[in-house]
């Protein structure tokens, strides 16, 4: 991921003087001194163990570790203490960290400063990590790792669902870092239907756009302790049935819906929460789509409704950048939400076929829409969707009903059964993290 967006922290390298060979072997590339004391950090006095597969282990300093990510990703426990000078290192054995990665839980020490209330996420193929533990003020902290372009970033811990019908209301309900959904809290702003929502500046939000008697383009922010702020005048094209995502890390983007006429206009957030006037539109114009970000950085509008159901999707760039129509893959479908899980990848699902199905579609870190998963849950569509704990994500509410039902989405992407509703029963709301 790339900028804060949340409260994991994602730490994928810095510019360092050493990578890994195909092999996994180091291959320095500094000065002599430079290679020397890397070589002697890497190597010397550290215990290098057996090829880890699993994923899990505990780490215990002095060691070194090769782990080998090719058939799942790896979550590493730290020692719960350390004294200062505490050495461990990790190493991707099989150059395949870009797709499994490892997730580094401090334990109750801090990591580069932060508390363990952060878990540290290394995702970049051939990358080497070499850690010293500092002191309890700053922790564990990488003396060495690969060069890479991303920069440190978190997973939003807490979600809100808003807005919707009956009424049509602007009640919203929180979502926890556990994922529990709360009972009702009183609507702020405009009430409206069928808008869209995204994360900016890491860790806020905002609800856009909509229906409320007419279309319209209001906006209402929401802070990182999840209050709804009163109206922000609409800017840009009025519409509804649209769909929103955040790109670069801090920023967003609301896009496509209808006016009565579908549209592909978008339309940018800054990280300050500012929407930009209209960006022509790009691939087909649609409504009923969702959205969701993915490889940290980047996002995907994906299918909808046009002259019938679509399955296409349009990729956007870490500039904000909307891409030309991508062939569709999984069921042609519309109403249906998207929310991102394990800190990179997203996931469509639910939505109507001209019936409602729960069916739903995985997204890769590098934006590639996966064939049908089997339906989990209540078949329902027009529901919301969004991501919690940090490397998890939540479906909830919908028609047919409307209905309050929830389903939890884990760190792989795996829909659970239903989770009965809490608050207002609706249909046609938006949802986004935050925090």
């Amino acid at each position: 991921m790339s900028g804060i967006i949340g409260s994991k922290l994602n730490i994928r390298g810095s510019n360092r003087i050493a990578k890994l060979g195909t092999d996994g072997q180091v291959l320095t590339s500094a000065g002599a001194g430079e290679a020397a004391a890397f070589e002697d950090a890497a190597g010397g006095g550290l215990d290098w163990q057996a090829i880890e597969t699993g994923s899990t282990m505990t780490a215990v300093a002095g060691n070194g570790y090769w782990i080998d990510t090719t058939s799942n990703a790896c979550t590493i426990t730290l020692p719960a203490s350390a004294s200062n000078g505490d050495e461990i290192m990790f190493a991707d054995y099989a150059r395949n960290w870009g797709t499994n990665g490892i997730v580094i839980d401090s334990n109750g020490l801090n990591y580069q400063g932060d508390d363990d209330s952060y878990d540290v996420e290394y995702s970049t193929d051939g990358q080497s990590v070499n850690i010293v533990y500092s002191g309890a003020t700053n922790g564990w902290i990488p003396i060495e790792d690969d060069t890479v372009e991303d920069e440190p970033s978190k997973g939003n811990q807490e979600g809100i669902f808003g807005f919707g019908n009956p009424g049509p209301t602007a009640v919203t309900n929180l979502v926890s870092n556990a994922g529990v959904v709360a009972t009702d809290v009183a609507g702020v702003g405009t009430v409206r239907s069928y808008p869209a929502a995204c994360e900016y500046d890491g860790d806020k939000a905002i609800f856009g756009f909509g229906y409320s008697g007419g279309n319209i383009a209001t906006t209402n922010l929401v802070s990182n302790a999840g209050v709804v702020a009163t109206d922000t005048a609409g800017v840009g094209t009025v519409r509804r049935r649209l769909a929103a995502c955040s790109y670069d890390g801090d920023k967003g983007m609301f896009g496509f819906g209808t006016t009565g006429s579908a549209t592909a206009v978008t339309n940018l957030v800054s990280n300050a929460g500012v929407v930009s006037s209209d960006v022509a539109g790009v691939g087909t114009a649609r409504e009923g789509l969702a959205a969701c970000e993915y490889d940290g950085d980047k996002g995907i509008f994906g299918y909808g409704e046009a002259t019938g159901y679509v399955s296409m999707t349009n990729l956007v760039s870490n500039a904000g950048v909307v891409a030309s129509d991508v062939t569709g893959v999984g069921t042609a479908r519309g109403h249906l939400a998207a929310c991102g899980y394990g800190y990179d990848k997203g996931i469509f699902g639910f939505g109507t076929t001209g019936s409602a199905t729960a069916v739903t579609n995985l997204v890769s870190n590098a934006g590639v829409v996966a064939t049908d998963t089997a339906g989990v849950g209540t078949a329902r569509y027009a529901l919301g969707a969004c991501e919690y704990g940090g490397d998890k994500g939540i479906f909830g509410y919908g028609d047919p009903g409307p209905t309050a039902v929830t389903n939890l989405v884990s760190n792989a992407g795996v829909v659970a059964t239903d989770v009965a509703g809490v608050g207002t029963a609706r249909e046609g709301l938006a949802a986004c993290s935050f925090n």
